[in-house]
């Protein structure tokens, strides 16, 4: 990779690491925000064979990345708690 490309990103992004929570799929992907960084993460889930998809935004801004990756798990955990599946419809 020449160091233009590493200067203005043209290496591929690594897919941020998925925790598990009751069979679903949660990827924490907090989004830059003036301030700090949005909650955000998106589930995944696969049901019938087909591969089931949501993208949870919060209004909550974090000053840090690692303390808004920690608080979009536990939000979207919290989610998937009180909806279960019925957050893909």
């Amino acid at each position: 990779m020449s160091i233009l490309s590493k200067l203005f990103g043209g290496g591929a992004k690594a897919e941020p690491q998925a925790e598990e929570h009751d069979g679903f799929r949660i990827f924490a992907e907090p989004q830059s925000d003036s301030g700090g960084f949005r909650v955000a993460a998106r589930i995944e889930k696969e049901i019938n064979g087909e591969m089931k998809t949501h993208q949870m935004i919060r209004a909550d801004v974090c000053q840090s990345a690692e303390e808004a990756k920690t608080t979009s798990v536990l939000k979207a955990k919290l989610l998937i708690d009180q909806q279960g599946e019925t957050i893909f419809r």
